[in-house]
């Protein structure tokens, strides 16, 4: 490909406004679903995961320590081994430039099974790796301390990879403390081999996966079990400024030996070849390759490669997955043309397709049948010729091209890390490959592909704090399935599917889950895996056509009491990214265009009320699938105006009724004290827990935490958004803002209010726009103490007309009527009787 391409790929990147690939339907936040954590207080870094399904343990390596957990309920620990770096060692690697506290630790690299009885580890051991061999009877170190140069990385922030077969252990690594000599491995006592010292061979690669697939027992012609690396490297095959970054998948055979006088204890079954992974119609090509799943089941007739990419310049957040045959690769391997280096002017080396005569038997390829027919019965019978033409040409001129020639999704705003592929089969016998994939963001994308379209199930928030996913493992028993995700702080154990989260037949059948189903008579949606049995009768459709499902849904209502005037919030939250909200009054549906109406994300404003607003409001979902509209109430509300009763008696607040507001005007805007007010305690904002103002000591200080209008903790990258703290205090008080831990100056607004017992209520609040996570603090300053309260904004990227449309509404409507009004209603009555009459004041005389 010409440098040209390259650059044109890269500038269609920079200038990409629209928005590639499907919206998941829902959206689960940590706080949502049923997580079990593991996490041991000052260990870090649980990057090395293995599963024992036979035994049900999950193994843990994390820094300086290997843990031992139940894989049913990771929360409980069975064993613990320490494997800590000598003081000496420490000592010797700070000395070398290296960060004593962080480096120079021991980071447990390899995590692989070599029997029943033991499991082999390595470590980086403060850039001195080492291997040693784990009892699983007694949870101990055997003690061997075996040179771990070439199975595990010296740097922990190397790239690295493994896989035990037959015992013998297979990794991608580097070789030395530089990290400078890249290396495919394999360690054995009979017949260790590694790849050449040689750029054409390796040129710094990035290893992400190793696995092995096995040859077919059934086939006759005596095929090698294959071991298959995944990595990304500096291309050498293409002309270019910088290091363009090409995606390789390389192979080597099992029962390789080497040669006897060339490439002897050296690979002669390394080839290598580029993976294709692009949008053709769009020139987008996706050159990093981040991680593969190899999915292998009875049920494939070939084992099927899932590979998650991203671009080299990755500035507008493309993720892409791709799909490729095993028999593709093959292909290329065992037919395909070399490439051969060719010096041109000015010394300088320049990879093209060799087109000459290749020898017999086919260089790079595995010892079978074919070649043992003619006496080549190892790899050590080859000839020079053979080893020598793949010593000098181990890369592939053909590339690997992608099931359907094209990725399987395509997703923006998101860097996918990780990937596992579970084959589940629905209630009507169809096979679907369903996609776990997680981000850099700590959340978790499920994947399934019908009908030639791409639908995402659902996003969970496996991680509270945002944090890469650093390894992700499947367990697929039949009845019991669960993910078990690692980052730097701990491991996250989650479940396949959250079907007992879909309270309706619609939402079960419209999730397009295939591990869900409806049980009509039970009214629930279950884990069809977790079930003794299936019923016929149960409701499940991947194509999300909801049609089986009864109209008739529990439909409770939410009685409202307002006065003449004023303004009304009536609540209604759906979970579908997919569906539409559609009001309706009195069975008609809501014009909320009208002046009279405003529409927020959560809610329905009705402005003005009158003794026409009084009547049954609905709130429904709409989800279109494949033309076909699929409605459910969300929310039913009855309104009741009543009118005010005047007395001349001390005023006393009523209870507020469910989502009532306070009339317009209320009180004069712009006011920053207000002398005639109410001597109860402050309202508590929505969703807020009361009880932070039931003291009854006067001087106390008290502050809320700081929250969006909404109360939800996430924001649209670069909108604007106003965040509010609220404090009642000594009348000294005062706000201090810090955003990211540097105190804010700008765009800061304060009101006061005070209260008849000397106290003042506080309202501050910022308007700020972040392109990323942020950490605001709040604190409330005076004379009588200080207290701080600080929360994570996170940004949620939507499309810019959903954006503008949110911040027009926030800007208009709520920052100026909403939260003022909603804080002021517990001082309504009172507020009122001051106006009216003369005779009631509740200021001290």
């Amino acid at each position: 490909m010409a440098l040209l391409d390259f650059y044109s790929v890269w500038a269609v990147l920079l200038e990409l406004t629209v928005a590639f690939g499907p919206v998941p339907r829902i959206i689960w936040e940590h706080r949502e679903v049923q997580l079990i954590h593991f996490h041991e207080t000052g260990v870090s870094n649980y990057s090395t995961l293995l599963l024992r399904e036979d035994r049900d343990v999950l193994y843990v390596g994390a820094r300086e320590v290997i843990f031992a957990l139940n894989a049913v309920n990771i929360a409980e620990k069975q064993h613990e081994l320490h494997w800590k770096v000598t003081e000496d060692k420490r000592t010797k690697c700070a000395v070398k430039g290296k960060s004593e506290q962080t480096e120079c630790r021991n980071y447990v690299r390899v995590l692989q099974q070599l029997n029943d009885t033991f499991l082999y580890v390595c470590g980086t051991n403060a850039f001195q790796p080492t291997c040693d061999y784990l009892n699983l009877i007694l949870f101990e170190l055997e003690g061997k301390n075996e040179d771990g140069k070439g199975r595990c990385p010296f740097d922990p922030a190397q790239s690295y990879t493994s896989v035990m077969v037959d015992e013998e252990l297979y990794s991608g690594t580097s070789y030395n403390f530089l990290g400078s000599e890249p290396i495919i491995s394999r360690n054995s006592q009979q017949s260790p081999l590694r790849t050449e010292y040689a750029i054409p061979w390796l040129n710094e690669p990035n290893f992400v996966f190793a696995d092995v697939v096995r040859a077919d027992q059934n086939s006759t012609d005596g095929e090698d079990d294959k071991i298959y690396f995944f990595f990304t490297e500096v291309s050498v095959e293409y002309e270019f400024v910088g290091k363009l970054m090409i995606p390789r998948i390389a192979r080597v055979c099992k029962r390789d030996q080497g040669g006897l006088r060339t490439l002897q204890k050296k690979w002669t079954s390394f080839l290598k070849a580029r993976l294709i992974c692009t949008i053709p119609d769009r020139n987008l090509i996706f050159n990093i390759i981040n991680d593969v799943f190899i999915l292998k089941s009875p049920t494939l007739k070939e084992p099927v490669i899932y590979g998650v990419f991203t671009p080299q310049l990755n500035n507008v957040g493309l993720s892409a997955v791709c799909a490729y045959n095993l028999s593709a690769v093959e292909e290329v391997f065992s037919k395909g043309k070399y490439m051969q280096s060719a010096t041109v002017e000015q010394s300088h080396t320049k990879w093209v397709r060799y087109n000459g005569e290749i020898p017999n038997p086919r260089p790079g390829a595995c010892i079978n049948s074919e070649a043992r027919a003619l006496n080549y019965m190892t790899s050590l019978n080859l000839p020079d010729k053979t080893l020598q033409f793949v010593k000098d040409h181990p890369l592939m001129d053909d590339s690997v091209t992608p099931v359907g020639d094209r990725p399987r999704l395509v997703k923006r705003d998101v860097k996918y890390t990780q990937i596992v592929v579970d084959r589940v089969r629905a209630l009507n016998g169809t096979i679907y490959d369903v996609m776990f994939i997680s981000t850099d963001q700590g959340a978790l994308h499920k994947a399934i592909s019908y009908e030639n379209g791409m639908h995402i199930i659902e996003e969970t928030q496996l991680f509270p704090n945002f944090e890469p996913v650093q390894t992700l493992l499947l367990s697929s028993k039949k009845s019991r399935r669960y993910l078990y995700a690692g980052s730097n702080s701990g491991v996250v154990q989650s479940p396949v599917a959250f079907c007992d989260m879909y309270t309706t037949c619609f939402d079960c059948v419209l999730a397009r889950d295939p591990y869900c189903a409806w049980k009509p008579l039970e009214g629930s949606c279950v884990d069809i895996f977790q079930e003794s049995e299936t019923e016929r009768n149960w409701i499940q459709n991947i194509g999300g056509d909801a049609s089986s499902c009864s109209d008739k849904v529990r439909e409770n209502s939410l009685q409202h009491t307002f006065k003449h005037g004023s303004t009304a919030e009536l609540k209604c939250s759906q979970k579908s990214n997919l569906a539409q909200v559609v009001w309706k009054f009195r069975d008609d549906v809501l014009r909320v265009e009208s002046p009279k109406y405003r529409l927020l994300e959560k809610a329905l404003l009705i402005f003005n009320l009158s003794e026409g607003d009084s009547g049954v409001y609905q709130c429904l979902s709409e989800e279109k699938v494949k033309n076909k509209k699929f409605s459910q109430v969300l929310a039913k509300h009855v309104l009741e105006l009543k009118k005010v009763q005047h007395t001349t008696a001390s005023p006393v607040v009523a209870a507020a009724p469910i989502e009532a507001s306070s009339p317009i005007p209320f009180p004069p805007t712009g006011s920053s004290f207000l002398s005639c007010v109410g001597c109860g305690p402050p309202p508590s904002p929505t969703s807020i827990k009361p009880d932070v103002w039931s003291s009854t000591d006067s001087l106390k200080v008290m502050l809320l935490q700081p929250f969006l209008n909404d109360q939800a903790q996430h924001v649209s990258a670069r909108g604007p958004f106003h965040l509010f703290c609220l404090a009642t205090g000594p009348d000294d008080s005062h706000f201090v803002w810090k955003k990211n831990g540097q105190e804010m100056k700008a765009c800061i607004t304060e009101q006061a209010h005070r209260l008849c017992d000397g106290r003042v209520y506080v309202l501050s609040w910022v308007k700020d726009s972040v392109s990323g996570n942020t950490k605001y603090k709040c604190s409330f300053i005076s004379k009588m103490g200080n207290t701080s309260s600080e929360v994570l904004i996170k940004v949620e990227d939507k499309d810019s007309a959903g954006k503008d449309g949110w911040t027009k509404e926030f800007d208009t409507w709520r920052t100026v009527i909403s939260e003022h009004d909603k804080m002021m209603q517990n001082w309504r009555k009172t507020w009122e009787s001051c106006n009216k009459k003369s005779s009631l004041s509740c200021t001290k005389e």
